[in-house]
């Protein structure tokens, strides 16, 4: 069972460290990987893909339930005793994190990305951070439904935008990639020049879709509240996987006029994941911090805590990788990444099975790094 600890700092109690989040947290890590670095991106098993625009698959599930647990942490961090100097502080560092990432290894400003992965979750982050701080004189029920009463906000006020007024040139609820709002939006403000790379027209972490990820985040806040509220833990766990059953009901019925789409981050995307990453925490939790069944999630929350530190090393990994060339037995010159491939895994099975088992060998080396990294105690954050 999961028992609060009283403070020794201020007699009050408090949550300990809770095995199911970083568990989960480090799952998301684990999946992140494996469907971010295959051998050979022409042969992967479609549940390892994003879906090409409307719909979802369980990759299009990582993204939103790393930023689901982003919020979690705020609560239970205690992000609300925070000053307003030290939240900026930090989303600052996560967010010049991934600018540097993105300027690795050519460093031109002229074309670099000003939003992305990090820099969304700086964004949330602060938003999260901030709006948590200032429901700090609410009762903790009052705060948690404060939060999901913010998260709708966020997601029907982008409903909302996205459906009801047009673009510049273009009409209200065009939900294409270049013609949405967002997409004008981000052209208009970031310029082409800095927009993701494989496009130059829109950007999957753009600007107007930060605001439904903020919601996914405040989600996540409600679900730490939930977590953190002084009651028996087995009714924690209830109430939060009856909650997000709800919340992702909602999200399947809004699909019907409001496409779940991981790109555009619809709302009904945003209710849809966030409703089911709070179910998994739910049951995650009554079997972890409840049940005490633990065996075997060590090794996720090696991953877990240690979480920024793979996200940036596996980025910075993978391009250098691709930066280094090294010539092959016929004289050909292929980047390490390939060579690697090519050489220890493409001859020794199917294309499928050996472009999994390259992104399972990085996951290992990455492991590594981070089991490391935890035997000494070292739990690197922004």
């Amino acid at each position: 069972m999961t028992q609060a600890v009283p403070s020794r700092a201020s007699g009050t109690v408090r949550t300990p460290r809770l095995t199911s989040v970083d568990a989960f947290r480090g799952a998301t890590m684990a999946a992140m990987v494996v469907v971010n670095h295959p051998g050979d991106w022409n042969h992967v098993y479609p549940p390892l893909l994003h879906a090409a625009w409307h719909g979802w698959t369980p990759t299009d599930l990582i993204f939103p339930f790393f930023v689901f647990l982003l919020g979690v942490s705020v609560t239970l961090s205690r992000a609300r005793s925070r000053s307003v100097i030290s939240i900026v502080r930090r989303a600052s560092v996560l967010y010049l994190l991934g600018l540097l990432l993105a300027l690795y290894p050519r460093f031109d400003v002229t074309t670099v990305r000003l939003m992305g992965v990090l820099p969304r979750l700086a964004l949330c982050y602060l938003a999260a951070a901030l709006l948590y701080r200032g429901l700090a004189g609410l009762p903790l029920r009052q705060r948690a439904l404060a939060s999901l009463g913010l998260a709708c906000a966020c997601l029907v006020g982008y409903w909302a935008l996205l459906m009801q007024m047009a673009p510049p040139g273009g009409v209200a609820g065009d939900l294409t990639p270049s013609g949405n709002l967002g997409a004008w939006l981000d052209r208009t403000v970031l310029g082409e020049a800095h927009l993701w790379r494989s496009s130059r027209t829109w950007d999957p972490e753009g600007l107007l879709s930060t605001l439904p990820a903020i919601g996914t985040a405040m989600l996540g806040v409600a679900a730490g509240a939930a977590l953190d509220e002084p009651r028996p833990s087995w009714r924690r766990a209830a109430m939060l996987a009856g909650g997000g059953t709800l919340v992702m009901a909602v999200g399947l019925l809004w699909d019907q006029s409001f496409p779940i789409n991981k790109n555009l981050w619809t709302s009904s995307y945003a209710a849809f994941t966030g409703g089911l990453a709070a179910l998994l925490l739910a049951l995650t939790y009554a079997a972890c911090d409840v049940a005490g069944h633990r065996r075997g999630t060590h090794l996720l929350v090696v991953l877990g805590v240690n979480a920024l530190t793979l996200f940036v090393v596996s980025g910075w990994l993978v391009k250098t990788l691709l930066l280094v060339r090294i010539s092959s037995a016929a004289g050909d010159m292929h980047t390490a990444y390939a060579w690697l491939y090519e050489t220890l895994f493409a001859p020794y099975g199917s294309p499928e099975n050996t472009s999994l088992a390259f992104a399972l060998a990085m996951l290992g080396c990455l492991y590594g790094l981070c089991a490391w990294l935890y035997r000494r105690g070292w739990w690197i954050r922004a």
